[in-house]
């Protein structure tokens, strides 16, 4: 059944290196009681946890119906432990706010079973250990011996092969630690019972087989009795199912309120954030809404009152054949096909770190004029447009035409460093100081407007099960195109091999996902390759390694069906701006959504001003509550560490115990905000006046609502999963073991 040929298990604390046990030979069977002594220190449990799958081992090989483990992950014990282990610990590790019943459900529960299913197994097993009449009790108002049989019907309830009992009579009386002790022998008749004592006289009436250790090795192991009967093991292992997802929103909940002095913190907790955040962002609207009677557009960077936006009615994109109707109308200045341009900026700067920062346009909008140098003939040749008294568009225009620029601020690509040639200037006609245009050739203004395309989308990566989103301003999964890699390929970082089994990623699939406000696209790939430092010039005619590493490679035409896609919003500019009315009227006629410019201005910058203080102030905000609601929350929850790694004990994985800490807390958050939105309803209703939220009622919109809503749950979840890193970060001794 199990079988150690040369184990070793060894800790590492601070550079020292201390033995738990070493070269262990060892083979248990099924039938067999066996008792395992020695003095403290001398290996006993860490023998026991190696065996119980608790605890990794460093040397030797463990054999589990001759199949080897040495290769085994976290999740490959995970399930052994479900498979194979009942486990029955000196302390107990019950859940002590549950019940009897509940704990020796929860065992049941974990692998998949129905609630409705169990009942009658649970009380079965609950009777066996002569506990019925405490079946509602909670396992806290137990004596040592009713929590010792509590322990052992859980063990019972999964009907694994294997019993482990670590020291299960240390915190009894005799006479309970004898009844404790026959039934265990009762059960090892057809399972193997394997038991940690000091005392052996307790058990010595009883085992089949004494193992003697001492100072980490097995001194002696002694046969008592024979087995009275042969058992085959090899299909002995029981099966399972996941947990089910009402199971776990079950559980999940029932953590939530079981311990109401944890509860009550946690949600003093979440209203603290609800109120905080609904007070903040309600006062920025109120101030807003007060300014935007006498402020100005605060949504459109390029206010020019001669300017109407436009978009299909069916979000589709724009064609040539739409361009050139558009162009039909009279009055028609320019169209800016790309309109995302027109609200961003770009940054170009020379080796003497000179810095200019506009916005970019088409060069078939430059009428071909120029004040200074001459008009780009030559691919990547721009022209700079500014005011005269600008000191280097004025005084050093001739060091600036003809220089060498880089677009410094997109991180895609081809356009990374992009060297453009200054080759002419032009010159506004107002004394605008601060605003500059780059006027550039179709192509490379398509690929800008592909990059700001991929800024403004939520961008996410399939990779080995698991999403992850894409940040331009890291390297992680970072898209970029290259016509090294063949169509529907990716080639991959080395330094992503761990995500993979045994560290093979090739032939494996990787899906890119994009979302924005007017298209979603998706693609698979496969990863035919990865790079590394010393290939990656070879494979990608790169050799900057470390700027790139982590990135994934695409063909550029498969990166071009992904993100540029053409254009969804486009502007037309008005040569009269008192004809803008009318053409607005055409452009609806024609089937298109106008909206002109000068239908959304007000009188000054305040209201933009406020906008752009309430977003930054409510990003430090939640960062500052994320910081602070985290830190309170972790002290809470530093009691759920036995719970979580009993959880993980009785076979719940990694990901199940996640889940469950995750339905906890938001849970909790559900509760802090819909009890807030009660508040304000019966604020509303004039139950009770309060200043502050009569603010919140006459500013916050639906809108609103649901967004600072959406901000609470992910705030939530961030705590949650940075809290379960910590929490389950090591194996489930050390977790256990170890404070978060």
């Amino acid at each position: 059944m199990i079988e150690l040929k040369n184990v070793s298990k060894f800790y590492y604390n601070k550079g020292v290196i201390a033995s738990g046990f070493t070269k262990v030979n060892l083979k248990l069977d099924m039938g067999e009681f066996v008792a395992i002594t020695g003095e403290s220190g001398s290996g006993k449990s860490t023998l026991l946890n190696v065996i119980s799958g608790l605890d990794s081992y460093e040397e030797g090989e463990m054999y589990i119906n001759g199949q080897e483990t040495s290769h085994y992950t976290e999740k490959d014990f995970e399930d052994y432990r479900r498979k194979y282990i009942g486990n029955i610990f000196q302390n107990f590790n019950l859940v002590n706010s549950y019940t009897v019943y509940q704990n020796v459900e929860l065992v049941l529960l974990l692998n998949g079973a129905n609630k409705k299913d169990v009942k009658d197994r649970v009380l079965n097993l609950i009777k066996q250990v002569d506990l019925y009449r405490f079946r509602n009790t909670k396992v806290s108002k137990l004596s040592g011996g009713q929590k010792q049989r509590v322990a052992i019907a859980r063990a019972l309830a999964k009907n694994t092969p294997i019993i482990i009992a670590d020291e299960p009579t240390g915190n009894l009386d005799s006479k309970s630690a004898r009844s404790i002790i026959k039934l265990l022998s009762e059960i090892a008749k057809d399972k193997l019972v394997i038991i940690v004592t000091h005392n052996y006289e307790q058990v010595e009436d009883y085992v089949t087989r004494k193992i003697k250790m001492h100072d980490g090795k097995i001194l002696e192991d002694k046969k008592i009795k024979k087995v009275e009967k042969e058992i085959d093991s090899s299909n002995y292992a029981i099966s399972y199912q996941n947990i089910t997802f009402l199971n776990k929103i079950r559980l999940g909940l029932r953590n939530t309120f079981n311990i109401l002095p944890k509860f009550l913190l946690l949600l003093a907790v979440y209203l603290f954030v609800v109120v905080a955040l609904m007070s903040e962002y309600s006062t920025f609207k109120k101030e807003e809404f007060e300014a935007s009677t006498q402020g100005s557009n605060y949504v459109f960077n390029d206010t020019s009152i001669n300017r109407i936006v436009i978009n299909k009615k069916d979000k589709s994109i724009f064609n040539d054949s739409d361009y050139e109707a558009i162009n039909k109308l009279d009055n028609i200045e320019r169209i800016e096909k790309y309109d995302l341009l027109l609200e961003n900026h770009v940054e170009l700067n020379n080796q003497d770190y000179l810095y200019f920062y506009g916005s970019v346009h088409s060069l078939d909008t430059l009428n071909d004029t120029v004040d200074i140098g001459r008009m780009p003939e030559n691919d990547n040749e721009i022209v700079i447009e500014g005011n005269k008294n600008d000191y280097y568009l004025g005084s050093l225009s001739e060091e600036v035409v003809q220089d060498d620029f880089y677009l410094s601020n997109i991180l895609a690509g081809d356009l990374e460093n992009k060297k453009l040639k200054v080759v002419g200037i032009r010159y506004f006609d107002d004394d605008d100081y601060y605003t500059m245009n780059f006027y550039v050739d179709n192509e490379l203004l398509k690929e800008i407007n592909t990059w700001f395309t991929i800024v403004q989308s939520d961008i996410k990566v399939l990779f080995m099960n698991n999403y992850y989103d894409v940040d331009y301003y890291n390297n992680n999964f970072k898209v970029i195109p290259s016509n090294y890699v063949t169509k529907g390929n990716v080639y991959i970082s080395e330094d992503l091999s761990g995500y993979c089994e045994y560290g093979n990623c090739l032939n494996k699939q990787l899906k890119v996902e994009i979302d924005n406000l007017y298209t979603k696209a998706s693609a698979n790939f496969n990863i035919s390759n990865m790079y590394n430092a010393r290939n990656m010039n070879s494979l990608l005619g790169i050799s900057n390694y470390e700027e790139y590493n982590g990135s994934i490679f695409i063909n550029t035409e498969d990166y071009d069906s992904l993100f540029n896609k053409g254009s969804y919003q486009s502007s037309v500019f008005v040569k009269d701006p008192t004809e803008v009315d009318s053409v607005t009227k055409s452009l609806e006629d024609m089937g298109y959504h106008p909206l002109a410019i000068k239908d959304t201005l007000v009188s000054n910058n305040l209201t933009q001003v406020l906008r752009i203080m309430k977003t930054v102030v409510t990003i430090i905000l939640v960062a500052t509550l994320l910081f602070i609601s985290y830190f309170v929350i972790k002290i809470v929850l530093k009691s759920r560490n036995i719970y979580f790694s009993t959880i993980r004990m009785l076979g719940g994985s990694k990901k199940v115990s996640k889940q469950l800490l995750i339905i906890e807390l938001l849970a909790v958050a559900n509760i802090a905000y819909f009890l807030f939105i009660l508040f304000i309803s019966l604020n509303r209703l004039g139950f009770i006046s309060l200043s502050f939220v009569d603010t919140i009622i006459n500013y916050l919109s639906l809108g609103d609502y649901i967004l600072l809503y959406l901000i609470l749950i992910l705030m939530s979840y961030i705590i949650s999963l940075k809290y379960a890193k910590k929490l389950f970060k090591n194996s489930v001794i050390k977790t256990l073991a170890e404070e978060v």
